[in-house]
């Protein structure tokens, strides 16, 4: 039981192994890794970027089809934050039900986080579907909170789409370019943080001159 958890949390660094074992399940496996990284909230620690550039360096290989992969790590992509955005629009304003900010709880789930969720999410929500998925962890909960702040579903479904095309594209573009180049492949880890570093940046500004904003209309 024990390898078998170790092979689902880790299956980035057993990829070719569950090969071997498992041969055409593979597919199977990437998809089920996919999905839950990015549509159920309850695992964000489950690879991603790393998983999408070792289906790349395998598929140079020949080990893996891209052919096969590409399609269906983007339907895995696609419909786990589609799911995920579906399961946050339900359980958001069944959690955030507090009127007042008297005690912690209630500051916490108050409704007007909600309010200001999806004021953002109208307004700069689309940089944020797409910027998010090149981010471990954030992309697991930025389509969660898309849906707890009602972004309109047809805008989320289109950068949510973009967004899908352009991570699965990059990260295993990289691979089948670069992933059995001996200096990429061993030190990925810190290539991944450079990109995440780059594409929090504009994420970053536009979410400090909303608050800027924000405050300027507060204080009128």
């Amino acid at each position: 039981m024990s390898y078998l958890i170790d092979l689902f949390l880790h299956v980035d660094d057993h990829l070719v192994d569950i090969v071997t074992r498992y041969g055409a399940w593979v597919y199977g496996v990437l998809f089920a890794v996919v999905f839950a990284e990015t549509g159920l909230v309850v695992t964000p620690f489950l690879p991603g970027d790393s998983l999408l550039f070792a289906v790349g360096a395998l598929a140079a290989t020949g080990v893996l089809d891209p052919w096969i992969a590409v399609p269906l790590l983007l339907v895995a992509a696609i419909l786990g934050d589609a799911v995920n955005y579906a399961v946050g629009k339900y359980v958001g304003p069944r959690v955030f039900t507090a009127g007042d900010t008297t005690g912690t709880l209630h500051r916490l789930l108050n409704r007007d986080h909600l309010a200001k969720a999806h004021a953002f999410f109208e307004r700069y929500g689309g940089k944020a579907v797409v910027l998010g998925r090149f981010v471990p962890i954030v992309r697991t909960f930025v389509p969660f909170v898309a849906g707890a702040g009602a972004m309109t579903y047809a805008t989320f479904a289109f950068y949510n789409v973009a967004g899908a095309v352009l991570w699965v594209g990059i990260c295993v573009g990289a691979g089948l370019l670069f992933g059995n180049v001996p200096i990429v492949k061993d030190n990925f880890s810190l290539v991944a943080l450079g990109i995440v570093f780059v594409s929090l940046m504009p994420a970053v500004f536009e979410l400090l001159r909303y608050r800027r904003e924000s405050a300027g209309l507060d204080r009128s």
